[in-house]
């Protein structure tokens, strides 16, 4: 069934959602599920435009930890506020939504959630459908001014648009954050909800890459290095470390790993001048990665460290090696080399510098944070403590969150209990 586009008739709503994003569009099919008559009000042309571009485009819909006391720690101190929620729908839930409508899903590293098409525009595809429902009215192209608000009464009352003025006996934001604000999520609702009394903290990029000084990372671009340990410094003094995968970019650093620390080094930053090194054979000291050099040495004796490098470091590493100059000429022969040149490979290899500049902006950010603190919201239905037919959902709330599913997963259970409308 196609969704029904055109201009609603005047009568009163029993729910207007402002924004239509997962959790969004989660909510307001709930609803319109339970006889609800529902207007769906976005800003762009088309529905769902973040949900079309997440995990690359596989879209990674969520993580397999079917375990609440295992899953819940993963949202740091918003754990205690979201066990009533994900109760009411959780990744079991998630797993039954998506395949009882033919969608079927696969679980990668990490336990990381795909659809088995690997394919984002599958799971708005969904999404679209659950929305194309006769008690749902949307209209697009239509962004929110104001949100209007009897303090007194405690309600909502109306939002002023583009096109004009809207009322509904409730009203659910779930506008998102400012990740990605090329697909309209620009931090909207954050100033209306100031406006009526909510305090909401000014996002920062959480999830994201690291820009760095050092031009032999950018060179690197494109490299991804598995199992490496990074050790982040502050003012030369040794602050946290991690072990995992590390994508090198035209920028900086990038993957899995780097994007889930980011919000640690943010904090360092305030600090003072923040540097790293790379352990490239962290299971390896130092005393057993001289002899396993020493062995490549004796092998090839009489050939020249250009020719052998590439056999003594990670792949795609040999020529950044080079640059550093540890031996000045790359072309004299292995027997050659001293001991202490020999040591200052091992060195270099236990401790690749890097000198961190920034967090790249909000443009790369897979997730920001900031919104509205838990401790104004009742999770148990996602309703504001301070208006009684207001509901917030998503990315508006502020709840830090690693990569690899939790967003999303955060999306369809806030959208799904706020739909309710309880």
């Amino acid at each position: 069934m196609t969704p029904n586009y055109s201009q609603p008739t005047p009568l009163k709503y029993d729910l207007i959602v402002v924004g239509a994003g997962p959790s969004g569009m989660m909510a307001a099919g709930t609803a319109a599920n339970l006889g609800k008559k529902v207007l769906i009000i976005e800003k762009n042309k088309s529905l769902g435009e973040k949900l079309k571009i997440t995990g690359g485009g596989r879209c990674n819909i969520t993580n397999a930890t079917f375990n609440l006391r295992e899953l819940l720690p993963k949202f740091g101190p918003a754990e205690n506020f979201l066990y009533s929620p994900f109760s009411q729908f959780g990744v079991e839930d998630t797993f039954k939504f998506f395949e009882s409508r033919n969608l079927p899903l696969v679980t990668e590293a990490r336990d990381r959630v795909f659809p088995a098409s690997q394919k984002a525009a599958d799971v708005f595809n969904i999404m679209n459908q659950y929305v194309s429902h006769p008690n749902i009215d949307i209209i697009k192209n239509n962004p929110v001014n104001k949100i209007n608000a009897d303090k007194n009464n405690r309600q909502i009352i109306s939002v002023d648009t583009k096109q004009g003025t809207y009322s509904a006996k409730n009203f659910i934001i779930a506008t998102g954050g400012t990740s990605h604000p090329e697909t309209g999520s620009t931090g909207d609702g954050f100033s209306w909800l100031r406006d009526i009394g909510h305090s909401a903290k000014a996002p920062t990029p959480d999830i994201v890459p690291l820009k760095v000084f050092d031009s032999w990372v950018k060179d690197l671009a494109g490299t991804s290095l598995s199992f490496m340990k990074i050790t982040f410094f502050v003012n030369d003094k040794k602050s946290f470390s991690e072990t995992g995968k590390i994508l090198f970019t035209h920028f900086g650093l990038s993957g899995p790993l780097i994007l889930n620390l980011a919000h640690k080094v943010a904090d360092l930053l305030h600090a003072g001048l923040v540097t790293a090194k790379i352990d490239c054979y962290p299971d390896t000291d130092i005393g057993a990665l001289d002899k396993k050099i020493l062995h490549v040495f004796d092998t090839n004796k009489n050939k020249s460290f250009k020719n052998i490098v590439r056999d003594i470091v990670p792949e795609g590493l040999g020529d950044t090696i080079l640059t550093f100059n540890i031996i000045s000429d790359p072309l004299i022969k292995v027997h050659s080399i001293s001991k202490e040149d020999r040591r200052k490979i091992v060195d270099l290899l236990k401790a690749l510098p890097i000198t961190i500049e920034d967090l790249m902006g909000m443009d790369r950010a897979v997730v920001s944070d900031g919104g509205v603190p838990l401790s104004e919201i009742d999770t148990k239905t996602m309703k504001s403590k301070i208006y009684d037919n207001l509901y917030l959902t998503g990315d508006i709330l502020h709840i830090n969150r690693p990569s690899g599913g939790y967003s999303l997963q955060l999306c369809w259970t806030t959208g799904y209990v706020a739909g309710l409308l309880n």
